[in-house]
């Protein structure tokens, strides 16, 4: 364990949410969040409801009380009052029998046993931020990579995992490929942050979520895997996602596993590609969880939301040795010396491949922006640049996103980028062209062109609330013909 990085003082306190809606009572002791405009506004509307201050995520301006809903959202300077919005592992049940494919099968699906080493290597400047019940950082794969860790419920560095679900997901996004023994995770050399968010049993909310968010952030994750879930969002998950992508991070979320109890829209995954945006814009990636023959896993959701795909049909990975049996069977690893190792299911286990890969892109081009690191690993994923509501773009290729990336903008076509700050759309892009048409579609009319021929590559745009705008560039060649179009930039004002 990493105890001298983790061991610096947390930047601020960390909260965990409570519910939506004036209506929910708090005075009985249950935890709210509240959302508030200043710290002096939150002190007065402490005092004036009789209400607790539990714990102060000041990075989001968001705080965990107990008291009175009613009164709190009656105080000036307070923006929401809201319930808990529980957050579930997006795992099956274990599978107590090892896969009939060859361990590891999933790195030859996605074809990360392809990427060249200097690539794996050179993933060593990334951080990935794995979000989750906490790690075993005593299993072998886990342990040599010395991993950052903290616990944002107790404060310090003890980020023992009882439940089981973490270690296995750390172990798929960023087990160590240099330790000579047992697994090799996705991401090459990347290094790993263990932050765990929730209780020993794996009891976990969007405000647990929004504290492991701003704590990776604010210690240097570029990448954060949030294998967890629930069918509602909350104003404090929003805001803890633009916080991520706001410093630069691509946040990528498993759409879980309810495929046959409804298949419905499942959050933080859903904000990163948005509902009816059919794999167009978004803000990071929802994975969903293929098989060994390259479809769709028959526990996993699907819909409009779904970015692309990674192997998530027992898959072999790190068990916690604290994990129960019962959860999380033992498998034997033909050539292992040490550790636990077995076999799992779900979405969940999906997403931390989509991680690793994204660092190895990143190894690959560090000049590139989340978004198109997103970007690359959708076009060169199975779909071959089409997508379906089963799989998004297709199964990632690890090796393709690589060769395209290491090919720098030629090959690319355009790279554009863009965050949302309040009213403005601040965007940036890149290609081989000797000018740059942008232009831009509200609410999915006829396209409109802002900036006509120009060589310039950046732009700061003006939005309103109660619209949607995906905004592209396209490249010109001497003559002023378009050579290439970027994907869209999609940004939904609420």
């Amino acid at each position: 364990m990493s105890g001298t990085r983790a061991s610096a003082a947390v930047s601020v306190v960390l909260a965990a949410v409570a519910s939506a809606g004036a209506a929910g009572r708090g005075a009985d002791g249950t935890e709210l969040a509240v959302g508030y405009a200043s710290r002096p506004a939150l002190t007065q509307a402490l005092a004036a409801s009789h209400a607790t201050l539990v714990l102060d995520l000041g990075t989001l301006r968001v705080a965990q009380v107990r008291g009175d809903a009613r009164l709190l959202q009656a105080q000036p300077g307070i923006r929401f009052v809201q319930r808990v919005a529980t957050r579930a592992p997006e795992a099956e049940p274990a599978a107590t029998y090892a896969s009939a494919a060859a361990a590891q099968w999933q790195l030859r699906a996605t074809h990360t046993d392809a990427v060249p080493e200097a690539v794996l290597r050179a993933a060593a400047n990334v951080e990935i931020a794995v979000i989750d019940t906490g790690a075993d950082v005593t299993a072998p794969d886990i342990a040599a990579k010395a991993p950052l860790a903290w616990n944002t419920r107790s404060g310090n560095s003890d980020v023992r995992d009882p439940n089981g679900h973490g270690t296995f997901v750390a172990s798929l996004a960023a087990g160590s490929v240099t330790n000579g023994d047992g697994m090799s995770g996705s991401g090459g050399d990347a290094q790993l942050m263990i932050v765990k968010s929730g209780s020993n049993g794996g009891s976990f909310t969007d405000v647990d979520e929004a504290a492991g968010i701003t704590w990776a952030i604010d210690h240097g994750a570029r990448v954060i895997n949030l294998s967890v879930g629930g069918p509602t969002t909350s104003a404090t998950e929003r805001r803890a996602v633009q916080y991520a992508i706001d410093h630069g991070a691509l946040v990528i979320a498993a759409v879980g596993n309810e495929y046959q109890a409804g298949d419905p829209v499942e959050y933080p995954a859903a904000l990163l590609q948005p509902v009816g945006s059919d794999g167009v814009g978004g803000a990071g990636l929802a994975v969903t969880a293929s098989t060994l023959d390259g479809r769709r896993a028959s526990f996993a959701n699907t819909g409009s939301w779904v970015s692309l795909a990674a192997p998530g049909d027992h898959i072999l990975a790190a068990v916690s040795s604290a994990s129960s049996t019962l959860a999380y069977p033992r498998s034997t690893l033909t050539g292992a010396t040490s550790g636990l190792y077995g076999y799992g299911s779900g979405t969940s286990f999906a997403a931390p491949q989509v991680a690793g890969a994204a660092s190895l892109v990143w190894g690959a081009n560090p000049a590139l922006t989340a978004q198109q690191v997103a970007q690359i690993l959708e076009e060169t994923a199975s779909g071959g640049g089409r997508w379906t509501p089963d799989l998004g773009f297709g199964v990632i290729d690890a090796a393709a996103a690589v060769a395209r990336a290491q090919q720098g903008l030629e090959g690319i076509g355009v790279l554009l980028s863009g965050r949302r700050v309040k009213s403005l759309v601040r965007l940036n892009w890149s290609g081989q062209g000797s000018a740059y048409t942008l232009a831009v579609r509200i609410d999915g009319r006829t396209p409109r062109t802002l900036i006509p021929d120009s060589a310039q590559t950046t732009a700061t745009v003006g939005v309103t609330k109660g619209h949607s705008y995906a905004f592209t560039v396209s490249a010109l060649d001497a003559s002023g013909m378009a050579t290439a179009t970027s994907s869209p930039a999609t940004f939904v004002v609420r």
